[in-house]
Formats: structure tokens, sequence, C-alpha cells
């Protein structure tokens, strides 16, 4: 008889933290893309509390959640591989926890991609992300085929 895996929820996946932090030497392949000095591997839940910092009618980026980690840890940047897919879980923890009845939930929404561009890869998409932050009171326009928050850079939260 094979044993059936069990399905692990988005909120098991942000709270196991894989031995995270972890500060690096950038060295190999990844000094031709980033440079010289360390990196900061976060954990999941570091990345999960950055975005609960953001305020309503606020915005931050990915890059700016990068640079408070890095800042947070003394390393040169963060990873902008493990925050994206981190970001991502915890959007995912978020709809799966309000989904389940919970009202207070990581405001994943006011997290944006580089530019102020929203995420189409949040629970809803873009359009979804689109209606959380018009509700907030952001404007949201279109800009060729992707949405993005007009007036970004005088939104964006400060995160320390």
């Amino acid at each position: 008889m094979q044993k059936r895996k069990l399905k692990i929820s988005w909120r098991e996946k942000l709270a196991d933290d894989k031995g995270l932090p972890e500060v690096k030497k950038i060295e190999g392949k990844m000094s031709k893309r980033w440079g010289t000095g360390t990196v900061v591997i976060p954990a999941p839940r570091e990345v999960d509390e950055m975005m609960k910092k953001v305020p309503k009618g606020r915005v931050t980026t990915i890059n700016n959640i990068r640079s408070a980690l890095a800042k947070r840890h003394g390393a040169t940047i963060g990873c902008p591989i493990t925050c994206g897919i981190f970001a991502w879980i915890a959007a995912n923890a978020a709809s799966e926890a309000a989904a389940a009845g919970r009202k207070r939930i990581t405001p994943y929404w006011r997290t944006l991609k580089t530019g102020g561009f929203l995420n189409e890869k949040y629970p809803g998409g873009a359009r979804a992300q689109k209606r959380h932050l018009e509700s907030e009171g952001l404007r949201v326009v279109r800009k060729g085929k992707r949405y993005i928050v007009e007036d970004t850079d005088k939104r964006l939260a400060k995160l320390k």
C-alpha cells in the first residue's frame, strides 16, 4: 500500500524557516549578477513581517523589502529570488487564512513588484490586488498590459 503525501498548507510553508536567515558571501556565478559583498537569504516569516508593516493607503516593493532585510542583517543585498518566493508564499498564506475566516491577515496586496507594478502571481491575480488597493484609496492605472499604482514613490512606506 502506497502512502499518500499530505499537502502542506501555505501557512505551514510560511512557518518553515528552513534554517534561515543566512548571510553568505557573494561569489562565483552570483557575483556576475549581484556584484561583490554579502547576500542575506531571509526566513519566510521575515518577509511576511515586512509585508505586515505596510499601513493602509501605503505600498512597498520587493526591492524595498530586500533593502530593509539586508540592512537588518548587515548584508550588501537581500536575495531577490527568495524574497520574491517568500512574498508569494506569504500572500497565499494570507489568502488561505482569510478563506478560513481570519480577519487580520498580511496585507500582501500592498507589496508591489519593482516599478510599482501589481503582482499577477498573487491570489486572484492583478485584478484582485487592484480591487484591494483601490478600496484603500490608491489609484491603479493600466500601463501597457499591466497595472501600476499611480505615484508609487509618494505612497512608499518606510521599512525597518
